[in-house]
């Protein structure tokens, strides 16, 4: 007998359920809490930049068997791609690549003196600390090193028959900033300072070998287009 009432209660709870509104059921399921998956912010960490670069060598230098020399070196203006890797938001390394053409000429006692032609190839790594507080605008600063080979060099003729500069590494030190117009392009302007010091050899007229320094220490400084993956 307890086992036909606990089926007939069954029975009649199941009816009761069956016969609840649509209504009921939506309004339940209306007031259950809606969860949605998080937005994801897609970040890639390459960033490319294409400048216009000035090279401002400081005019400096000497060759060592002239007493009361000194030498100056001829600006450039050319084009420079930068490609920037970021670690993080804030941590970004940058390698710059370009080519610069510089002529060399005396000074004081060598007043006058043609010295010689070069071509400069300057790859330049900088570490960077990226400021992401500021909006569109994004300062950063950095600080790396630089190693410059020397190529196509050729000496003026004349007094200097045979003129050549030793490849070298050179601190760097670096400030900039980027104003992104959108998560994509923006603009760059970027100062680096490059303590670049070679040491030079040649040959004057008569087949007279002669060594110096040419302390070019240039200043690098850019401009032009960001483009953020």
């Amino acid at each position: 007998m307890t086992k036909f009432l606990t089926a007939v209660s069954a029975l009649a709870m199941a009816a009761a359920l069956n016969g609840l509104p649509a209504s009921a059921v939506a309004a339940d399921l209306a007031a259950r809490p809606m969860y949605k998956a998080p937005v994801v912010d897609e970040w890639n960490p390459w960033m490319i930049r294409l400048r216009v670069l000035g090279v401002i060598p400081r005019d400096s230098g000497y060759v060592n068997q002239v007493p009361g020399s000194s030498l100056k070196t001829s600006d450039a203006v050319v084009p420079e791609l930068d490609i920037s890797y970021f670690f993080n938001r804030n941590i970004a390394a940058e390698l710059i690549l370009g080519v610069t053409r510089h002529s060399i000429s005396g000074t004081d006692a060598l007043n006058g003196i043609d010295v010689g032609k070069s071509w400069l190839l300057p790859p330049t790594l900088t570490l960077q600390y990226h400021f992401t507080d500021f909006g569109a605008f994004k300062p950063y600063i950095g600080a790396g090193v630089n190693y410059t080979f020397f190529f196509s060099q050729k000496a003026a003729g004349g007094v200097v028959i045979d003129s050549h500069l030793k490849d070298s590494f050179a601190p760097v030190a670096q400030i900039g900033f980027d104003y992104m117009f959108d998560k994509h392009w923006g603009w760059n302007v970027d100062v680096k300072k490059i303590w670049l010091r070679p040491d030079w050899n040649g040959t004057l007229a008569g087949n007279i070998p002669v060594t110096g320094k040419v302390n070019l220490d240039p200043w690098l400084i850019g401009t032009g287009i960001t483009y953020k993956f």
